[in-house]
């Protein structure tokens, strides 16, 4: 049964970072707005499906929310213990209370009303209806898992987990696992699985970027003074000399620098924490594509045609957005992937008072800066 329509100036899809960031913005300029958010508290991602050893890979200066830093005390890369106290601190600081448990089901632009008109699913039961005249997409990158389809995965006796279900490798010692995915991600959860006492493997399917903690953060300053062409030449250079020739162990790098691929592409670095030593010393090893799951056994094929017996596959194949699904009329300025169409740095804003934040693939930093933008740019507008 639907309630009353709820009115209010700014609507925010989702409580991650990013809307929180945008609400903070936003209460700063004394605009009004409602956050919706599905999931029963902040930053779900962090909060419930993110392994335990997770600290932020950037320093604390490029990872902090508008208009509130990082406490003194905090390491330089904060753990996740401490972010998630930082964020429920941001959150009490800015009196943001999101509306929880609020699952937008429908977004449409109404012309003649110049509003926007949002029906969201309460878990529960009920359907609960907003109006207002911006709406904020804040639904983050890493929204729906993504697991790729393998022929006989279903037959797969072993088991199947994805990593937002991995918080440690506790109960993995002598296990045969087998990480899917050379992000950040599936590189640190391998590491983990065998600092463990795990057999661990990992699927590296095209060519990535190592890099070590410190460079891609000394990287990040450089670029405030140098071309971008030449921060990666430096970083190449410094990592080469770190790591050696990794090709030897299955490890292909791009030929476009590291953050030159992350602005066309969105694809980070891999910054090391460990594991390219344990990949050198054989105690992780790295394999091709995945194929098929064999004879509805433990039996896992490879783009090379060998076999191995895993007793756990664990998917690191990140997510997928499914914006389009509720989001009418966002075509302007969101594609199919509920990503941005508009370059950077005008990914932000599309028509008819629509907005996003921290989809341009740019982590924490650029969620701030999103945030920050949006605000002011609806201050001027109201």
């Amino acid at each position: 049964m639907a309630t009353g329509v709820e009115q209010t100036t700014v609507i925010i899809v989702g409580a991650g970072p990013s809307g929180l960031a945008t609400a903070a913005c936003l209460h700063q300029q004394s605009i009004p707005y409602i956050i919706l958010e599905r999931e029963d508290c902040i930053a779900s991602l962090f909060n419930k499906k993110s392994y335990n050893r997770l600290h932020l890979h950037l320093a604390k200066n490029f990872c902090q929310l508008p208009h509130l830093p990082f406490p003194a005390s905090f390491p330089t890369y904060v753990p996740k213990a401490d972010f998630l106290k930082y964020l429920d601190d941001y959150a009490a600081h800015f009196k943001i209370n999101p509306r929880f448990c609020n699952r937008v089901k429908f977004a449409k632009y109404e012309e003649d009303e110049e509003k926007w008109k949002v029906e969201a699913e309460v878990v529960g039961g009920g359907v609960k209806r907003y109006e207002g005249r911006f709406l904020v997409v804040a639904t983050g990158e890493t929204s729906d898992v993504f697991i790729p389809e393998v022929d006989g995965l279903s037959e797969f006796k072993g088991e199947v987990i994805h990593s937002t279900q991995y918080k440690s490798g506790k109960g993995y010692e002598n296990k045969k696992v087998l990480v899917v995915g050379a992000g950040n991600s599936g590189m640190e959860i391998a590491l983990d699985l065998s600092n463990y006492g795990a057999k661990t493997s990992i699927v590296v399917r095209s060519p990535v970027h190592i890099v070590s903690r410190w460079s891609v953060n000394l990287g990040l300053m450089l670029l405030k003074i140098m071309p971008l062409h030449l921060v990666d030449s430096f970083l190449v250079l410094v990592n080469k000399l770190m790591y050696g020739d990794l090709t030897r162990y299955k490890i292909q790098r791009p030929k476009e620098g590291p953050f030159a691929g992350k602005v066309r592409s969105g694809k980070y670095p891999i910054v090391d924490m460990g594991t390219t030593e344990k990949i050198k010393s054989g105690e992780i090893q790295v394999l091709p594509a995945l194929k098929s799951i064999q004879g509805g056994g433990y039996e896992v094929v490879f783009e090379n045609g060998k076999c191995y017996q895993f007793d756990v596959i664990l998917f690191a194949t990140g997510f997928k957005r499914t914006t389009h699904l509720w989001l009418q009329g966002g075509d302007c300025l969101l594609n199919k992937d509920g990503l941005p169409k508009p370059m950077y740095p005008n990914h932000w804003k599309g028509e008819n008072g629509l907005y996003c934040a921290g989809l341009a693939r740019r982590g924490l930093y650029g969620a701030a800066m999103d945030a920050e933008n949006i605000a002011q740019h609806i201050f001027k507008l109201i």
